[in-house]
């Protein structure tokens, strides 16, 4: 009422010269009056002040509508990445036999994925440890608890307010698709049953770990001053090096090396990765957590950067193979993708585009070179995009964050501080999922078997694991 009265004061003292004016025959002074109406007209539907509510109320912390609708759109986005994002680009680089198999692996992974992140993983990734809060969150979320359509998540990132329940969704989403891409380092080999038990536990004690170290408060990483915007570290890195393990524990499939595997149908391949291309969008640009102009800066660089690899993969394997592949583009635009990711909200767009370019070419040799040199199996080169195309985003970032080279700046920034900062967090990542998937491996390998039988691997998992075919024809 105090602030009510004041305000009509205001207006009063504001008109009182004009009305003295008339009274005198004189005309009113317009420009006072018209240019301070506006500013004394705002205060009236304000809701009440934050001072005046008590610390800790609820009620001060009212989620933004845009906000909200923009980070469930991203959601969504998400989960078009992985069904059918990720299932199609799996799905059409496998022989006929297995196409239904690797459809199969993604879609129940997103399930198992979305109730244990429900259950327990929540609240280990984003929970307050305790004394272990470097490394894990606590219990205190588990099934949800305490967590209602009220709740938000303001203390996630300053000044963003929205639904909590939005938040814990657009996260589960992440540790769906980080799960799913290891199955691209195993297809066409591995056990079903045997698959579904080596996520749970590599789902607990590698992704929960490392997302919470990255992104939590607290966190080992986060303390650090690591930069992922999206995920380099946390998904692409994680996911890329567990497959790798993988590929090596499971052993390379019969007749690799020595009978041709071509692609079943690189035209579902061409449309799984424009699907993972627009549900990207939300994986990045929804990673700002809210609709603002950091938001659009990611959203650009997802064009850009995953532009600019496509090209580079696409003239690179021009100029060492006499003509350009539909794969090779295709396999490009997703190296781009997972090169801007850690880096999206945080560079600059020349700096986006200099990064896909790098990861274009870098990984192209991944998936030829160092593959060849190694001579493992991974069935679909997780480790060859994902891994090494994180780890270009990863240190890139570093670089590339720089507000000389067009980024965005961090407090206290160096060049060489950040780069060091960034390649601790590759390397903890590397060696954490590294050592959790050969365990995790080993365990269900010894209890359950990893591997299909000879015969079943030639039959072809579409029938020997599911008893369905993709082609009846």
């Amino acid at each position: 009422m105090r602030k009510l009265l004041a305000s009509l004061g205001l207006v009063l003292a504001l008109l009182s010269p004009g009305l003295t004016a008339a009274q005198d025959g004189a005309a009113p002074a317009e420009t006072p009056v018209a240019a301070e109406m506006p500013a004394v007209e705002a205060p009236a539907p304000v809701a009440a002040p934050a001072e005046t509510a008590p610390p800790g109320d609820a009620a001060a912390a009212v989620p933004d509508k845009g906000d909200t609708a923009w980070m469930m759109v991203s959601t969504l986005l998400v989960i078009l990445m992985i069904v059918p994002g990720v299932a199609l680009f799996y799905g059409g680089l496998v022989r006929a036999k297995n196409m239904l198999s690797v459809l199969t692996q993604v879609m129940a992974i997103f399930c198992l994925v979305s109730i244990l992140w429900a259950v327990y993983g929540y609240s280990l990734a984003f929970g307050d440890g305790g004394g272990m809060n470097w490394a894990i969150g606590d219990l205190s979320k588990l099934f949800l608890a305490g967590i209602t359509p009220d709740s938000t998540s303001a203390t996630f990132t300053d000044g963003v307010v929205i639904p909590e329940l939005t938040f814990a969704a657009f996260q589960l989403t992440f540790a769906a698709i980080t799960v799913a891409l290891i199955v691209g380092g195993l297809a066409e080999r591995v056990k079903f049953s045997a698959l579904l038990v080596f996520s749970v536990l590599w789902f607990t004690f590698s992704y929960l770990p490392i997302a919470h170290m990255v992104w939590a408060a607290g966190g080992y990483l986060f303390e650090a001053g690591d930069l992922d915007f999206a995920g380099g570290t946390v998904v692409h890195i994680n996911a890329g090096v567990a497959a790798l393990v993988g590929a090596l524990v499971l052993g390379k499939r019969i007749g690799y090396g020595r009978d041709a595997m071509p692609p079943h149908s690189l035209p579902m391949t061409m449309i799984g990765a424009s699907l993972l291309w627009v549900g990207w969008f939300g994986f990045n640009a929804g990673s700002n957590l809210e609709a603002t102009g950091g938001a659009a800066l990611a959203f650009i660089n997802t064009i850009l950067a995953t532009a600019a690899a496509g090209l580079a993969w696409m003239f690179a394997e021009w100029m060492l193979r006499g003509k350009p592949s539909m794969l090779g583009l295709a396999s490009g635009v997703v190296a781009g993708l997972v090169a801007i990711t850690p880096a999206a909200g945080l560079v600059g767009p020349m700096g986006g585009i200099v990064l896909g370019a790098v990861a274009g070419v870098v990984c192209l040799w991944g998936v030829t070179g160092l593959k060849k040199a190694l001579g493992y199996d991974d069935s679909l080169d997780v480790f060859g995009i994902h891994g090494i195309g994180g780890i270009i985003g990863a240190i890139g970032t570093g670089i590339f964050v720089s507000p000389a080279l067009g980024g965005v700046g961090v407090d206290g920034y160096t060049m060489a501080g950040q780069v060091i900062t960034q390649a601790k967090g590759v390397l903890i990542t590397i060696v954490w999922s590294g050592v959790v998937a050969f365990v995790a491996f080993k365990l269900v390998d010894m209890t359950l078997g990893l591997r299909v039988s000879e015969e079943q691997e030639r039959e072809g998992l579409d029938t020997a694991s599911h008893g369905e075919r993709a082609y009846n024809a």
